[in-house]
């Protein structure tokens, strides 16, 4: 039985992909997960039991524990999930997203080089996946759509230490034949996700009627892709992309942030009327959207971002499942139904700091 290494796989992409491969697959699956405030094992609690499911805390960019972890367990393949994502923090703390991840990716690439060149029978069927973000890329005008090929332009830390690791994960394919695959996908938004990200931000805020604030005028545009259709295409990549390949992953449905607040509001009215929340009423607003409040810039904000995923649709056969309003209604009984999941990961070292944010 094959084992896949899942690191940051108790954060919100990663945890998604533990269930997905768990059901989708007979790998075992071991997570390997620091814990940080974005990292939590409530987001594993229903899988814990799992006979194919183990977890390891640790930290990726700890060197003597990965090269140890990567002999122990003899994994078949890495997908790196372990990141810092949050723009905002990358800006008020860069050093730690340098850390995690450009120090902590190019820990594991060396893991696994150094495994693969011990051990080189293991090589037959090894693969490293490294998902990244269309962050990568920069920003878009009002046309075009990033590409396989597009220029790495990146104008945030967090996206430049990104994009670096990117660079880490070519260069030992080209290097030393490791058999390294690079996905970049777009904003991914449902179940357990960090209530600093935009989406279930804007849900919780909402629900206790707290404003929601919005980043300048509200237009900076996204792709959005359901993280279970992501999910999908990970593995879909793992199991049949090519060596050295890089795909694009994204949901063609952009949206201006203004645009989803609505939507989100609109979701809301639908699955808790405002008139039946007290929330609202102690706050002295008849409605959801009464509660968008437009906040300040923050630098180097990235006016657009648009995924053109017809390599992985072309050569995989791949393609989202989710229209964007089926997911998002998806997300927003997901997260009415597990206030309690949603008070736990906020408990911890940035606590209730999540509702003065205004996210990415």
């Amino acid at each position: 039985m094959r084992t896949i290494l899942v690191t940051g796989g108790a954060g919100f992409i990663g945890s998604n992909f533990v269930r997905h491969a768990l059901g989708r697959t007979e790998a075992r699956v071991v997570v390997l997960d620091a814990l940080t405030y974005a990292g939590n094992l409530e987001s594993l609690a229903d899988v814990a039991q799992h006979p194919r499911y183990a977890f390891v805390q640790g930290d990726i960019a700890d060197r003597s524990a990965v090269r140890a972890l990567v002999r122990e367990r003899r994994p078949e393949a890495v997908v790196n999930f372990a990141a810092e994502t949050h723009v905002d923090r990358s800006i008020d703390d860069p050093a730690g997203f340098v850390r995690t991840n450009l120090v902590g990716t190019f820990e594991l690439l060396e893991a696994a080089r150094l495994y693969l060149r011990d051990e080189p029978a293991a090589a037959a069927g090894f693969r490293f996946l490294h998902v990244s973000t269309d962050e990568v890329y920069g920003t878009l005008g009002r046309d075009g759509l990033f590409s396989e090929a597009t220029p790495y332009a990146p104008n945030s830390p967090y996206a430049a230490s990104k994009a670096g690791a990117d660079h880490l994960v070519r260069a030992w394919h080209e290097t030393y034949r490791l058999p390294a695959l690079i996905t970049n996908c777009s904003n991914n938004y449902g179940p357990y996700q960090f209530p600093e990200k935009l989406i279930p931000l804007m849900i919780l805020n909402a629900v206790e009627g707290r404003s929601l604030p919005i980043y300048g005028d509200g237009g900076n545009v996204r792709d959005w892709l359901y993280v279970e259709d992501h999910c999908e295409g990970i593995l879909q990549v793992l199991q049949r992309g090519a060596p050295g390949g890089k795909y694009n992953i994204g949901g063609g449905n952009e949206r201006t942030n203004l645009q989803v607040v609505d939507a989100l509001c609109a979701a809301l009215e639908a699955e808790r009327p405002a008139k039946a929340n007290p929330a609202l009423a102690a706050a002295g607003k008849a409605s959801y959207a009464e509660l968008k409040t437009f906040v300040a810039d923050r630098p180097g904000h990235d006016r657009r971002y648009a995924i053109d995923a017809s390599r992985i649709r072309r050569e995989l056969g791949w393609s989202p499942r989710h229209a964007f309003e089926d997911g998002l209604r998806e997300t927003v009984r997901w997260y009415l139904g597990n206030r309690a999941w949603c008070e736990a990961v906020s408990a911890g070292k940035y606590g209730r700091e999540r509702l003065g944010l205004a996210p990415r």
